[in-house]
């Protein structure tokens, strides 16, 4: 044989059967993959655009709401709007990378996003969301004790979303996500094997979660909306500031 020139690739005609038909189920697997994506690419920011303008007013509400009551006497409807409002934001950084990860024509940028994701879901506090802050604010507020517990049942559920992200994305996030991994074959290969329809289970079922929360806000605001109620909060505020001044 000639070393100038390169060896000959047999054609499919000299491959066996079955590996001739597992070579076309593939391609027309990929090609009906690359075919939706492309029409999703056009159809889902269209689907999306009312959601993307409800979530913008939520957030610009909330935000208002937690401004105000930033430095205020009411302690507990400081601690519901700056809750609401820290669960919100995670929301609207997953809904700007959201089509990109599930359409982009590309791989990797579909990686990249979904990575974005799972750092998000990773990375936001349970234990400072739905730990004791909330309970003093259901406390100082007098929320009655069904929606209490419709509230902590909410964030409990999110919670239990982040540990199945946790326990699932383990790796990818420890060596390509968090960190990364010195060892880049290590990395690459946590990248590639990466699938981004999982990470948008988990990301959808976080989507839904928060939201139940933040319609649950209306009602807990609500219901913390007495005289007696606004005096709990007010003789708490005084308490904090009396004990910082000495």
């Amino acid at each position: 044989m000639n070393p100038h020139f390169p060896k000959q690739k047999r054609g499919l005609s000299g491959l066996p059967r079955p590996v001739v038909k597992r070579w076309a189920r593939r391609q027309r697997h990929r090609w009906a993959h690359n075919i939706a994506r492309a029409y999703m690419r056009w159809k889902l920011p269209r689907i999306e655009r009312e959601r993307t303008r409800a979530l913008e007013g939520a957030f610009e509400t909330i935000k208002y709401y937690a401004h105000k009551n930033e430095t205020g006497k009411m302690k507990g409807m400081s601690t519901l709007f700056n809750i609401s409002f820290y669960l919100i934001i995670a929301l609207r950084d997953i809904q700007a990378v959201k089509v990109d990860a599930l359409t982009h024509p590309k791989e990797w940028t579909r990686k990249i996003n979904a990575r974005m994701i799972l750092l998000t879901i990773y990375a936001w506090d349970a234990d400072e969301v739905s730990g004791q802050a909330l309970r003093e604010a259901m406390d100082l507020m007098l929320i009655p004790d069904d929606l209490r517990h419709t509230a902590y049942a909410s964030l409990c559920k999110l919670r239990k979303i982040q540990e199945i992200a946790k326990k699932k994305f383990y790796f990818i996030r420890n060596v390509a996500i968090a960190h990364r991994d010195p060892d880049a074959l290590i990395q690459y290969r946590a990248i590639r094997d990466l699938n981004v329809d999982e990470v948008w289970q988990i990301a959808a079922a976080f989507f839904f979660e928060v939201n139940n929360f933040i319609s649950l806000l209306t009602r807990l605001m609500g219901a913390g909306n007495t005289l007696q109620s606004y005096l709990r909060q007010w003789s708490a505020t005084l308490e904090t500031k009396d004990e910082k001044s000495h």
